[in-house]
């Protein structure tokens, strides 16, 4: 009983790491853009691939970072079942870990093959 605890308070954990990071780079972002005035992009053009976000981010170009943070948000979750894994597999819960893989899996396609 003392390991799953344990295993809930560090996922609780991650998820407030998770939220707190998003958060930090979202505000970041967000004054950049209210310093300058600019998004960092020219006209109507806004990065729409991952790449290209990861690339503004690093360019500290202020709409790359707020759409950074607003992806490490949605990741959060993802990593939570991630770690759920982790932690069924340690248990050795058999019918937990295979129905986390599947949402696991699930999520992770969605994101790269939706759009």
């Amino acid at each position: 009983m003392k390991t799953l605890n344990e295993a809930e308070i560090f996922v609780s954990q991650s998820l407030r790491v998770g939220v707190l990071v998003s958060a930090v780079v979202i505000l970041a972002g967000l004054i950049l853009f209210l310093s300058s005035g600019q998004s960092g992009y020219p006209g109507e053009t806004y990065p729409t691939t991952l790449k290209d976000i990861l690339a503004g981010t690093w360019s500290l170009k202020p709409f790359a970072m707020i759409l950074s943070g607003l992806v490490l948000l949605i990741l959060t979750p993802v990593m939570r079942v991630g770690v759920s894994i982790l932690v069924f597999l340690k248990e050795k819960d058999w019918l937990y870990v295979w129905i986390s893989s599947a949402v696991f899996l699930i999520l992770v396609c969605s994101f790269l093959f939706g759009k």
